[in-house]
């Protein structure tokens, strides 16, 4: 006899190894051969929706390791909507204008710009960014993610672009948009003004300079020839120094350095002293700030008059509390210059090139001009110490080189003017994880406008017209008109027509009596495209509303998509776009290091599916507690494929044992269970329960998630 013919042993063909990189391509073929999420949508029509709204990634290289794990936490969410009694739609998007794609298609590509249009130029761009579309496409349904991957929203299509007209033209109605000549967040390697979000920071080396500015007019306060200490690092902005600020509470010091008479804020007596290698000195008398106010100093370099001036934004945190101002290069300064009447001298270029109103200076670069200007203060006995120090300091993210403050003129969002509307927003939002809603909420609190055109050519024009006089034109009818060609045509038909085309037929205006005009150059910046998304996609699909239920992102879009979204939603609406807010840490190494090429410590997403598959990546992701910095590294993938191994040879021990079950003729009621049975269905109940109350909270770390499981079992 033989007895393991005797024995119950568990059948099944359900296979000890996956095979992963191999079995999943053609499962996921089959899956769109049937078409799951039109399926899915068409099954679950009528339930009540639940809309988690994509932030689009930016159409440019392969995705990285932040991609999945941002898209795959979307996948986990919107599948466990679906399966708990909601219609769960989801559309992927993709951020496709800027200069990213400029700059690939210039220096990668060998695209010579001279030799076009801008409007040929930009049918290039466009080319060149459905491309990128394509292959992200690919990379994303790799991994697993449903969603409607055939008719994504793309910021390049007419009809996304329309409706961002109509978001222009509607904050424009409600007296949001203005142009003016203010100091912007400049990039001379970008030639073009730069959003906050577009401001990463870097250590730089930069000369530390005190500069002595003499008394031209004391008004009975200070004595002619008695000099004003300031301190700056950026010695490129003393040729458009035109006044020093003081604080009008603080009390400011003469101190005597031999024949020497300098004025410092007395709290900061013992640091410039120090600083400036002052040995001895003696505090002759002390000065309130206030009586210092309309003293006329005389510039180091050129002799014209600086004039002291009081601002609250002066403190004793660092320098002398006499603050160097050049209105057209820092915030601070235009508004104080605004206050007294102040030119906006402005002697740098968009390429950080000195001009004709730095003499001494012209045609340097502006870096290369401060070793020049510190020469010539010194030569003229107003240098009072030099060094250097190595600071934090804005770069442009893109080319990561230095940015400037500089002023020029430029669209603006004006924020002020709704800002405690879009606190009250914020304040009505959930957010995950908690500490996200004091972020945001900091940030719009402390923001100032928002400067929205680029000098670029890629990306969506804005859409003014101005007349023989100069006035721009803004109108209902223009915006409409606008938006409408925007739909038929695209945008670039802005680039194609001249102004008369592209105005309604028979438009006039008094400030063009022979009926002439021109139209702007400059285009929107990208975070006005992305943020309008929730016009120019929630409320344009119809299988999607306005607000979505959740905006889900990575940490650094509390500065980005979050931030610039909530303020079109805002201008327009009167309300955020989205109920919920959760944000995601960033993907780190297996040491806790941002992964870098230079370093060799990158993990692709496509080599990782390629070797364990992406079932590896789904159960990595659904592991870690995403709302923190996550690690990943080959050897934390080994572990993660290891854990998936023993929940397969599980289900496959299970999927065994249940070869001869008949639920026809095997099921039973159940109070017809056996006692052990009940335990067992019992605990089963909890721990559904358990989960479904964790995923209900966006709090993954506990779920595997069933669509994990459910690629096995097809």
């Amino acid at each position: 006899m033989d007895y393991k013919d005797t024995l119950l042993m568990p059948k099944t063909d359900f296979p000890m190894r996956g095979n992963l990189p191999n079995r999943e391509p053609d499962m996921q073929k089959k899956w769109e051969e049937q078409d799951i999420y039109s399926l899915v949508q068409e099954r679950t029509k009528d339930r009540p929706k639940f809309v988690l709204h994509d932030g689009p990634p930016y159409a440019n290289g392969d995705i990285h390791m932040g991609h999945a794990l941002n898209k795959i936490l979307k996948d986990f969410i919107v599948r466990y909507k679906s399966m708990s009694g909601y219609n769960a739609p989801y559309v992927p998007g993709w951020d496709t204008h800027g200069l990213p794609i400029e700059t690939a298609l210039t220096k990668n590509k060998k695209v010579n710009r001279k030799e076009m249009s801008v409007a040929e130029f930009r049918k290039l761009c466009e080319e060149y960014a459905w491309k990128q579309i394509e292959g992200q496409r690919e990379q994303f349904k790799r991994l697993g993610v449903r969603g409607d991957w055939e008719n994504p929203y793309v910021t390049l299509k007419p009809e996304y672009e329309a409706q961002q007209i109509r978001v222009f033209g509607e904050m424009a109605k409600r007296g949001y948009i203005y142009k003016g000549l203010k100091p912007v967040n400049w990039s001379p390697s970008s030639e073009s003004a730069l959003a906050e979000a577009e401001i990463e920071y870097q250590d730089k080396r930069s000369a530390s300079i005190y500069v002595a500015f003499g008394v031209k007019d004391g008004k009975g306060v200070l004595e002619n020839g008695e000099r004003i200490i300031i301190w700056t690092t950026t010695p490129w902005t003393i040729p458009a120094n035109l006044g020093i600020s003081v604080h009008p509470d603080l009390e400011y010091s003469v101190i005597a350095v031999g024949d020497d008479r300098f004025v410092v804020a007395s709290a900061l007596v013992e640091a410039v002293a120090s600083a400036c290698g002052f040995e001895q000195y003696e505090v002759t008398r002390t000065i309130k700030g206030k009586d210092l106010e309309n003293i006329i100093a005389e510039h180091p370099l050129y002799g014209r008059d600086s004039l002291v001036m009081l601002g609250d934004h002066v403190t004793t945190d660092a320098g002398t509390g006499c603050v160097h101002t050049a209105p057209g290069h820092g915030e601070d300064d235009f508004i104080i210059g605004q206050k007294y009447g102040l030119d906006v001298l402005c002697p740098v270029d968009e390429k950080g090139v000195m001009t004709s109103e730095a003499p001494g200076f012209e045609g340097m670069f502006y870096d290369d001009a401060n070793k020049a200007i510190t020469q010539q203060l010194e030569e003229k006995g107003a240098l009072v110490k030099l060094e250097f120090i190595t600071h934090s300091y804005p770069h442009d993210w893109r080319t990561k080189k230095p940015t400037i403050f500089r002023a020029t003129a430029q669209w603006f969002a004006s924020i002020k003017d709704f800002r405690s509307d879009l606190l009250d927003a914020i304040k009505e939002t959930k957010w995950v994880p908690e500490w996200g809603e004091q972020r945001l909420h900091n940030m719009v609190r402390d923001r100032g406008d928002w400067c929205i055109s680029r000098q670029r050519a890629w990306g969506v024009p804005i859409p003014v017209f101005y007349a023989e006089n100069g006035e721009p034109i803004i109108t209902d009818e223009t915006i409409e008109h606008v938006s409408e060609l925007f739909r038929k045509h695209g945008s670039n038909i802005w680039f194609e027509k001249e102004a008369k085309d592209l105005l309604p037929e028979g438009f006039t205006h008094p400030g063009s009596p022979n009926g002439t005009f021109t139209k702007e150059q400059d285009i929107m910046d990208v975070w006005f495209d992305s943020g309008s998304s929730h016009q120019a996609v929630l409320e344009e699909r119809e299988d999607l509303v306005r607000p979505a239920d959740l905006y889900l992102e990575g940490s650094d879009q509390y500065r980005g998509w979050f931030n610039s979204s909530l303020s079109t939603a805002v201008a327009v609406t009167g309300k955020a776009p989205y109920k919920g807010v959760l944000s995601h840490g960033f993907a780190l190494d297996g040491e806790g290091r941002k992964m870098s090429k230079s370093i060799g410590n990158v993990v692709v997403p496509a080599k990782v599916m390629k070797q364990l598959g992406a079932d590896i990546l789904r159960l990595w992701v659904s592991s870690v507690d995403y709302q923190a910095d996550v690690r990943v590294s080959d050897a934390i993938l080994k572990q993660v494929a290891e854990v998936y191994r023993k929940i397969r040879n599980t289900f496959r021990f299970l999927h065994g044992n249940l070869f001869d079950f008949d639920p026809k003729t095997n099921a039973v009621a159940v109070e017809d269970l056996r006692e052990v049975d009940q335990y067992m269905l019992i605990k089963l109940n909890k721990l559904i329960d358990k989960v479904k109350k964790r995923m209900t909270s966006t709090n993954l770390r506990l779920c595997i998630t069933a669509s994990t499981i459910s690629v096995q079992l097809n």
